[in-house]
């Protein structure tokens, strides 16, 4: 890999990184507790990142026609594995798509406008997945007090 899309991909593996470590050692009901006015629930999260990271990489980027998984049971082991397999899934196929690329699909609406080759996919998701970090954040710390959460 180049040194930038090296960079691109460091970052966006620590921000993977740190939503599991924000997570790490919660138990089912307080990951399946919803705690803001929304209702989602963190293990609602993972699986929503799961979907994004299919979503852009195996649709937009390469064009693949992929049905969504229609996890259940929706266990934490379940929708852990599914977010691992889909960041697995991802990193493959950036490892050999060129940055300059142009994704196969269009998302939907402004996003996909602004939205044309592969650096802008990857910096979507560094953005997405780290502002979900911060979304659970401010959850651990509504469900047991623990704060300062990450990769260690």
């Amino acid at each position: 890999m180049t040194g930038e899309k090296s960079t691109l991909q460091l970052f966006l593996r620590a921000q993977r990184e740190s939503v599991l470590a924000i997570l790490d050692g919660l138990g089912e009901e307080a990951l399946t507790t919803a705690v803001l006015p929304s209702g989602w629930t963190p293990l609602g999260l993972v699986e929503h990142l799961g979907d994004a990271e299919r979503h852009w990489f195996q649709e937009i980027v390469t064009g693949e026609v992929v049905r969504p998984a229609g996890l259940e049971p929706r266990t934490p082991e379940v929708v852990f594995a599914y977010y691992a397999e889909q960041c697995r899934r991802s990193d493959e196929i950036f490892a050999v798509t060129e940055l300059s690329a142009r994704p196969r699909e269009r998302h939907p609406g402004v996003l996909g406008e602004e939205i044309t080759d592969v650096r802008g996919v990857v910096l979507h998701m560094i953005e997405e997945t780290a502002r979900h970090a911060g979304h659970l954040d401010v959850v651990r710390e509504l469900l047991d007090g623990r704060t300062g959460l990450g990769p260690r």
